[in-house]
């Protein structure tokens, strides 16, 4: 289990940031033979980049909802997302080229998306909570006096200088 920290964090990181949503929607959720080679391709691929420190991927987190799962990941740059997509001997490619060999056999059974975002600056608050998001795949810092409010955090020039006081 996390520990909870009761003061006041953000986060601190330095460099390019890119935030990537993907999810899939299982719109025949009694077709499981539909959906579920979607469903455990993830696991396989976020196992994947998590064993290798060169990836680009910072680190992930898990939601559900509406029809489905959601992750978040978190990534040093979008060329290294990109060329984790495209990398033929990763598994994405594979999972990719069979979803849509499934897709095309059943039309509508279930979906997939994503979201890319490239960040200049972000802003974080933590606390009585543990590490979460951009805290727990960059690093945790105090909340310096001069980034009490959301609006000062977010105003600094640079992540760095979100720990200045």
């Amino acid at each position: 289990m996390s520990t909870i920290e009761p003061g006041r964090s953000t986060h601190h990181y330095d460099g390019e940031l890119v935030i990537f949503l993907i999810g899939m929607t299982i719109n025949r959720p009694w077709r499981p033979d539909l959906w579920l080679p979607a469903f455990l391709a993830m696991p396989r691929m976020l196992r994947e980049l998590s064993q290798d420190p060169d990836s680009g991927m910072l680190g992930y987190r898990l939601t559900i909802e509406g029809r489905g799962p959601t992750v978040i990941q978190y990534w040093s740059s979008a060329e290294q997302l990109y060329a984790y997509a495209s990398n033929s001997d990763a598994r994405h490619r594979p999972a990719w080229a069979a979803f849509n060999r499934r897709a095309r056999r059943a039309p509508g059974a279930v979906g997939v998306w994503h979201e890319t975002y490239s960040v200049d600056r972000a802003e974080s608050i933590y606390v009585g909570a543990p590490a979460l998001g951009l805290a727990r795949f960059t690093a945790r810092v105090p909340v310096a006096p001069a980034g009490n409010r959301a609006r000062d955090r977010l105003a600094r020039t640079t992540p760095s200088d979100s720990t200045d006081g």
